[in-house]
């Protein structure tokens, strides 16, 4: 059996393309007591809010009649933002050079929060190397439990 996410973004497929966007990402999350499927989308230019409403329109019609998901949940279809999260080695490989900032699972330094550059994505360990200041420095994918794309003022 297919998990909820990957089945939500087949679904997904050819409404998120009619409103000429590409999926980003699908989450299915409890947070609050409340399941949530959240679809993210990418557009060139951005997303707006129509595009939302289109794909959301579409696919909440394909969920109710393929039924995958038992009980409650609240579907949320939106763009990825700025801030997004890189997961992918693709998301990686694609925002090389740009401001990111690292979350890790334990301080290092006494810092949780490094911002720097996005300079390389080891595609087999997924490490990855941020310049901070002056300084590349390399953390382990084991220690990152994120990493973002930051926008500078």
């Amino acid at each position: 059996m297919k998990k909820i996410t990957e089945l939500t973004a087949e679904l997904a497929a050819p409404a998120i393309a009619q409103a000429g966007c590409t999926l980003w990402d699908v989450e299915y999350v409890k947070e609050g007591g409340t399941w949530y499927l959240r679809v993210l989308l990418d557009k060139e230019g951005g997303v707006d809010i129509l595009d939302c409403e289109a794909v959301s329109r579409t696919l909440s019609d394909l969920l109710d009649e393929a039924d995958p998901i038992e009980g409650s949940y609240t579907l949320e279809v939106g763009s990825a933002g700025a801030e997004r999260a890189l997961k992918r080695p693709e998301d990686f490989q694609r925002f090389l050079g740009s401001p990111v900032l690292v979350k890790l699972y334990r301080a290092l330094n006494g810092q949780k929060e490094i911002p720097g550059v996005l300079e390389s994505y080891d595609l087999e360990s997924g490490d990855v190397t941020v310049t901070v200041g002056r300084e590349a420095r390399t953390f382990a994918k084991k220690d990152v439990a994120l990493v973002r794309l930051r926008v500078e003022f």
